[in-house]
């Protein structure tokens, strides 16, 4: 794999959408990267890895794709922006904390990749995820080209920080392991300075769902005039 962190910005590479995906989350100032390992997802965390001690982040391969999940929005929930990568197989494990994480709601930026396997090239059943996106009522972002794998993974931090929630990014196969150019952009540091305050966010009991999901609603009609105004 190329190190994503090689290159100047303003730069022209070569680079695997899944490398793509990477520098996007290091140009957004990434703090914590998890993931469970499964084709065509597994590079993502991998090119993180390689270039974790450099950049300062945390990098960590969970037991699941649930734990995954869980840890990247206990990263989100201290102030840290987090990125958390599986296949499509792997949403199902991660569905039940998805489920409730949507109306809980995030901190700092927190971004789930989803890599689908149309043709199940190296899978045991296909799977579109972005019913997923409809069901969980959250937004999902989904790169057509190798530039936008990186801009929009950038970007959807920012959109996850807007509506303090989970934003999706649907890759497939032919876009996570082809390579393309990609301009560059500048890397930014990450903030790493955790910090767990006493607020209502992680505070969820019956009474409380009719409230959240009522806001959950709110943040859909943000997104939708976020979208009509992005890059």
């Amino acid at each position: 794999m190329t190190s994503i962190t090689a290159y100047e910005p303003g730069a022209s590479q070569l680079l695997m959408g899944n490398e793509a995906i990477a520098r996007g989350a290091l140009e957004a100032g990434l703090g914590f990267a998890s993931a469970y390992p499964g084709t065509p997802s597994s590079e993502i965390l991998g090119s993180l890895a390689e270039v974790a001690g450099e950049m300062d982040i945390h990098v960590e391969w969970s037991v699941n794709e649930k734990v995954a999940l869980e840890a990247a929005a206990a990263a989100s929930f201290a102030g840290v922006r987090a990125i958390v990568a599986m296949k499509q197989n792997g949403l199902n494990v991660a569905s039940d904390f998805l489920m409730n994480l949507n109306l809980t709601g995030t901190n700092a930026g927190l971004v789930l990749v989803l890599c689908d396997d149309p043709s199940a090239l190296s899978s045991t059943n296909e799977q579109d995820s972005r019913p997923i996106a409809k069901w969980a009522e959250l937004p999902l972002l989904e790169p057509a080209t190798f530039q936008e794998a990186m801009d929009m993974t950038k970007w959807a931090f920012e959109l996850s920080e807007e509506i303090k929630n989970v934003c999706l990014i649907r890759s497939v196969t032919r876009v996570s392991h082809a390579r393309g150019d990609v301009r560059l952009g500048e890397l930014v540091p990450p903030s790493r300075q955790a910090r767990f305050a006493p607020t209502a966010l992680g505070q969820f009991t019956p009474y409380l769902v009719s409230l959240k999901h009522t806001l959950l609603h709110q943040k859909v009609n943000k997104t939708r005039g976020l979208f009509e105004s992005s890059p």
